[in-house]
C-alpha cells in the first residue's frame, strides 16, 4: 500500500525550478518541469547534498556539490558519481496543499 503526506501550504516552485519541503522530517524536493510537478528526495545518494539547489536542463537535476545528475520524473541516477537513484514520489495539487505518495 502507497504512503500518502499531506503538505499544507506548500510552497510551488516556478517552471524550471525547485522548492524543499519537509514530509515526515525527510526532505523532498518538488520540481516544476513544463508544468508538471515531480518530487524526490531532496539528497543526492552520493554525499547527501541538496538537490532542491541544483541546476536544472529539462528533467534533469544535477547536484550542486559533485556534480550527480539525476532524473527528477523517477529519480534514476542518470550520471554518477552517485549509483544509486533518489527516492521519487508522486505529487500532485490538492488546493493549497501538496499530496506526496510513496
Amino acid at each position: 500500500m502507497a504512503e500518502s503526506f499531506r503538505v499544507e501550504k506548500a510552497p510551488m516552485p516556478a517552471d524550471g525550478h525547485a522548492v524543499r519541503i519537509l514530509v515526515n522530517g525527510t526532505p523532498v524536493a518538488v520540481f516544476r518541469v513544463g508544468g508538471q510537478l515531480y518530487a524526490i528526495d531532496a539528497r543526492c545518494t552520493h554525499v547527501g547534498g541538496p538537490l532542491d539547489q541544483g541546476a536544472m536542463n529539462g528533467t534533469e537535476v544535477t547536484c550542486p556539490w559533485h556534480g550527480s545528475v539525476f532524473d527528477v520524473r523517477d529519480g534514476k541516477a542518470v550520471k554518477g558519481p552517485a549509483t544509486k537513484g533518489a527516492a521519487p514520489y508522486r505529487v500532485r495539487v490538492d488546493g493549497e496543499a501538496l499530496v506526496l505518495e510513496r
